[in-house]
């Protein structure tokens, strides 16, 4: 099995509204240290078109996007064992602790998983009856192979949960 491998700190601020999980960076996000980093994932280009801004490759002002509609992201996974970036290969995990992060931030009134691994795991973490909504959405990861189309339609559910 290769070396553990670590989640990145969490994007948040107090002002943070929707809570998006990931289950913990792939090979690529790892090597640029940067969320969702894989040129083939999705995520980026369903955020800027979700929002109608001007998608950009520049990771600050990727930031800078999710902070100004009050989106946070993080993994529910803090570390594990893992060859590739497959979730299905994630062995010997350790949670973050989210009920913790969501109670230094109480603005968050939603949490989406970026896919099944991140949903199975929250409830796991959490409960099925949390006190927030829990959401799956498809993951955008490459490996998933719904069409970009039926991904951006049901991540279009963020939408309601911002003023």
């Amino acid at each position: 099995m290769q070396n553990r491998i670590s989640s990145f700190p969490p994007l948040i601020d107090i002002q943070s509204e929707i809570l998006i999980l990931g289950s913990i960076p792939g090979v690529k996000s790892l090597e640029m240290q940067q969320y969702y980093a894989h040129p083939q994932n999705k995520f980026w280009k369903i955020i800027f078109e979700l929002f109608g801004e001007d998608f950009t490759e520049d990771y600050t002002k990727r930031m800078e996007t999710l902070k100004k509609h009050h989106i946070a992201l993080w993994d529910v996974i803090d570390s594990c064992e893992r060859k590739g970036s497959l979730d299905s290969e994630i062995r010997n995990e350790e949670a973050n602790q989210i009920a913790e992060l969501l109670e230094e931030y109480p603005n968050v009134k939603v949490i989406f998983c970026n896919g099944g691994k991140s949903y199975k795991n929250l409830q796991k973490a959490l409960g099925k009856d949390y006190k927030l909504p829990i959401i799956l959405l498809p993951s955008t990861s490459p490996l998933h192979t719904v069409s970009y189309e039926k991904k951006l339609e049901d991540w279009v559910r963020i939408l309601e949960f911002l003023e």
